[in-house]
């Protein structure tokens, strides 16, 4: 009997991943829930465990291969009759089969191996995929593939019509080459080496002592959510300056006490990430996808915090946390900081987040926008907090006090929410946080 391995999602709106490297081989005996491959999404790496004892009988997708949620990854013979044996040989086989990137494409476009990005930008474009040079991984096309193609053709057109030459991008000018005797040829791995250049940078020329470093296969799923993000949600921007004085007095007072009683270190965020679930309550509006035509105001608060990696951004969702304490959401946010941090995120730690804050920590800055994780509405940013003068009555006259000051920034989808519910939930996360009425 065999067992189908297949991609499990691992996160929401994700839709594919890459395998990045086979941690077994055709014929290993493995365990159950043992590791059988890394792969990389544009939210996190992840392992995929054995579901069931066995034989690995077939690895149906070499590395560097993308396959889509639900793909077959790999064949394991589980019970007595499964035996070990070795087809080292199959995996690389069907790698040399895969379309090399910049191989001409043949059959129908359905065929054609493309991210949903680039098949997103194909269709609106009127693109054919199959005429579409890949540089992705595994021959796969991509969105930029797509904009240089229809660029190429768009400047073949005005060709054709006897357009002006001057509609094609500028030609980047080179710095002068060295002078070469009278009737020598100029090398042509030097031509090979422009062509190459501009093939994979459009018409900017590489100049002696630049540094090309090649996206990893995380950076470009990143890259390409990051634009599908801005190109489906209008996205507008809101600011807040907010007072933390009552604030850093109760973290003050409370932190030795809390490290003693929780184990954990008492910051700035969990009081931020309170204050929004209390405020989301107030303006679901906020708390809230786009399905097609129709706007889908969630029941459940589950919130992404956004935390930085080593290998890029990840956001793992607290589910409830409407249902937690201030104590509860600081044991939540610290215990999904660290399990993302040593790679140790489940598929459901990603899954099903309503709303986002971002914390850039101590060095973010006075404030800035964040990009929208889709399919939500909204995210917020937090910027640094600084000490600064500001005016406050005191006995019934105006005084300059010292006090320490964040600016909240938040970005939602103009589709979804207007701008007095946005601000009026930005408003309501700055009165709770001055208030500072926190039950630890």
């Amino acid at each position: 009997m065999s067992v189908v391995v297949t991609l499990p999602q691992l996160g929401e709106s994700v839709l594919e991943g890459t395998i990045a490297r086979w941690l077994v081989k055709e014929g290993d005996r493995v365990e159950r829930d043992q590791p059988l491959v890394e792969v990389t999404t544009d939210k996190v790496d992840a392992e995929i465990p054995a579901p069931e004892a066995g034989v690995i009988e077939a690895i149906l997708v070499p590395e560097g291969e993308t396959v889509a949620v639900g793909g077959e990854l790999a064949r394991i013979g589980t019970g007595e009759g499964a035996a070990a044996e070795p087809r080292e040989t199959a995996a690389p086989e069907r790698a040399a089969a895969a379309p090399a990137a910049g191989r001409e494409r043949s059959g129908p476009p359905a065929a054609v191996r493309a991210t949903p990005a680039a098949r997103r930008a194909a269709e609106e474009a009127g693109v054919d995929l199959a005429s579409v040079e890949a540089t992705g991984p595994g021959g796969r096309v991509r969105r930029a593939d797509v904009e240089r193609s229809r660029g190429a053709e768009a400047s073949a057109e005005a060709r054709r019509e006897g357009g002006p030459r001057a509609a094609a991008p500028p030609r980047t000018r080179e710095p002068a080459a060295p002078a070469r005797r009278p009737g020598r040829a100029a090398p042509r791995a030097r031509d090979d080496a422009d062509a190459e250049a501009r093939a994979r940078f459009g018409h900017y020329a590489i100049q002696e002592g630049d540094r090309v470093t090649p996206m990893s296969p995380l950076r470009k799923l990143v890259a390409e959510h990051m634009v599908y993000s801005k190109r489906t949600s209008p996205h507008v921007g809101t600011v807040a300056e907010v007072d933390l004085g009552g604030v850093a007095a109760v973290r003050n007072e409370q932190k030795r006490a809390f490290r003693e009683a929780h184990g954990l270190p008492l910051t700035f965020l969990p009081f931020v990430v309170h204050a929004t679930v209390r405020a989301l309550r107030e303006f679901p509006a906020l708390n809230a996808s786009v399905l097609e035509d129709a706007i889908v105001e969630k029941r459940d608060i589950h919130i992404g915090v956004a935390v930085e990696t080593e290998k890029g951004l990840v956001v793992p969702v607290v589910r409830h946390a409407d249902r937690l304490s201030l104590a509860g959401l600081a044991a939540a946010i610290e215990d999904l900081s660290n399990r993302a941090r040593t790679k140790k995120l489940t598929a459901d730690d990603l899954k099903g987040g309503t709303f986002t804050v971002s914390n850039p920590g101590r060095e973010g800055n006075l404030y800035g926008f964040a990009i929208i994780n889709q399919p939500q509405v909204g995210i917020l940013r937090m910027g640094e907090i600084v000490k600064r003068p500001v005016v406050r009555p005191i006995d019934g006259q105006d005084a300059i006090l010292i006090r320490p000051i964040m600016h909240l920034a938040l970005s939602y989808d103009h589709r979804a929410v207007d701008g007095a519910p946005a601000n009026g939930f930005l408003h309501r996360v700055k009165e709770l946080l001055e208030e500072a009425e926190f039950d630890l």
